[in-house]
Order: structure tokens, then C-alpha cells, then sequence
């Protein structure tokens, strides 16, 4: 994406790495479908062609989507009181404002702009500034912390520009976060919730999500945010899906 300084093929010599690289391995194992080949429009000054197949026309390396896991023993709802109207997103390297603007920041910014009396957590880049009072910035963070602020949330924010397959939303739902996410990448089949996509970069398509969410049963997309990765993206599933496709 050179549209906002993101991406390999922006540079002439990774490029060819990264070609290279696709073109004479003997197995290509994505996370995530729109990874291989992807039709783009949450963000319209970006180009629609996404993908290593529209990149890479010629590639002929056989190519097998298998999704990350989670293990759900440990990334779990800990029955934390949770403050309303609370956001969560981690990310690192957002120090970079093109990295913080792959990772949704700019929209996120201006929901806390719009709505000083919402908590928002960033989590994962202490580099990182924010013009909001309620914006919090964290550093990275080991995984038994993580999992205490995504109990303490009640929603997580996967509003990216470019996104393949992002484990944090993964982790956050399975603590029983709501999941809000752009239409991008994996993000609409992890959350697998129409009313909870923001198919367009626009802060006002933002706003009207959360409008509508008044009426929804917050506990009750909680609840089905943890069964979602329980019985779609488990650990167990990825583990027996590597070990099939290794077995060449």
C-alpha cells in the first residue's frame, strides 16, 4: 500500500526478496484468504487489487489457508468487571504514524475526540502520542497482562487500514471483548458479526455502528465473541491443520 508508506513492494530490492521468496518455496501457508487475493474498499484512496496473487500474477507455489488459533485455556473471560464504554487496541511500532494509521488510530482518535466521556487503552508502543486526554498509551505488555486489560475492557478496536489475520482480536474476544473491526483482511470472518464491521473508513459510519449497538445485548456479544474463537479458531484446529499440510 505506497498510498500510506506501507508494505515491501514499496522497496525495490525487498521486493525482489519477497518475490523471490514466494516463487521458489515449495508451500505458501497464509493466515487469512485475503492474504492470497483480495478485492480492497474500506479505504478508497488505496488500490482495490490486495493480495500476493494480484502482486505476484505468475506464482504457481501452491498456496493453503490455514488461520491462527488461540488457546482458549489461558485467553479467557476472568469475570473482571468491565467499565462501560471502555476500548481497547494493541499494536506495536505506532510510534510510526504510518503504522498507526494501518492500525485504525486515526479513526480511533477521533471517536475519542467525538466522545471525551469513553476510556480508550492503545496498547503495545510507549513512542506513540495521543491529542486526547481519554486516550491511554501503554507498552508492550506480557501476556498475563494483556489478558487482564482485555477483561477490563468492554470493547476492542480492530479498525485497520491493512490487516491479515490480527491475533490480538483473537486474544480480546476470546476474554470476552465486543469486537468492532474494518472490513479488512480476516477481521470480518474472526468477528463473523455484520452489525459489528465498519465497512468504510468514514467516522460517521463509525458513529452510526455504535448507535446502533444501544439496542444490542452488550453481555450477550460478549458471550458469542468467546464461543466464536472457542469453535472457529482454536488452537487444536490450527495445530491438526499445520501438521495435514507439513505432511508432504
Amino acid at each position: 500500500m505506497p498510498e500510506i508508506g506501507y508494505g515491501n513492494f514499496r522497496k525495490k530490492w525487498l521486493r525482489k526478496a519477497t518475490v523471490y521468496s514466494f516463487k521458489n518455496c515449495s508451500l505458501i501457508l497464509p493466515v487469512a484468504e485475503a492474504l492470497v487475493q483480495q478485492d480492497y474498499h474500506f479505504d478508497s484512496s488505496i488500490s482495490a487489487r490486495q493480495g500476493l496473487k494480484n502482486l505476484i500474477p505468475n506464482l504457481k507455489t501452491p498456496i493453503r489457508v490455514i488461520h491462527n488459533g488461540f488457546d482458549t485455556d489461558f485467553w479467557k473471560d476472568l469475570g473482571l468487571a468491565r467499565t462501560e464504554y471502555s476500548f481497547i487496541s494493541v499494536a506495536t511500532g505506532t510510534g510510526s504514524s504510518s503504522r498507526a494509521q494501518v492500525k485504525g488510530y486515526d479513526l480511533i482518535e477521533l471517536l475519542a475526540a467525538n466522545h471525551p466521556d469513553w476510556k480508550f487503552t492503545l496498547v503495545g508502543d510507549l513512542a506513540y502520542t495521543s491529542p486526547n486526554l481519554n486516550v491511554k498509551i501503554l507498552g508492550k505488555a506480557y501476556p498475563e497482562k494483556l489478558r487482564q486489560l482485555y477483561n477490563e475492557h468492554q470493547f476492542y478496536l480492530q479498525l485497520s487500514t491493512s490487516e491479515g489475520f490480527p491475533n490480538s482480536l483473537g486474544e480480546a474476544m476470546s476474554c470476552g471483548c465486543v469486537p468492532i473491526g474494518s472490513a479488512v483482511g480476516a477481521i470480518p470472518e474472526i468477528i463473523g458479526n455484520p452489525k459489528l464491521i465498519l465497512v468504510k473508513k468514514d467516522i460517521e459510519m463509525l458513529e452510526a455502528l455504535f448507535l446502533n449497538l444501544e439496542t444490542e445485548d452488550l453481555a450477550n456479544l460478549s458471550t458469542k465473541a468467546i464461543q466464536r474463537i472457542q469453535e472457529n479458531f482454536n488452537f487444536q484446529k490450527r495445530q491438526k491443520e499445520l501438521i495435514q499440510a507439513l505432511q508432504i
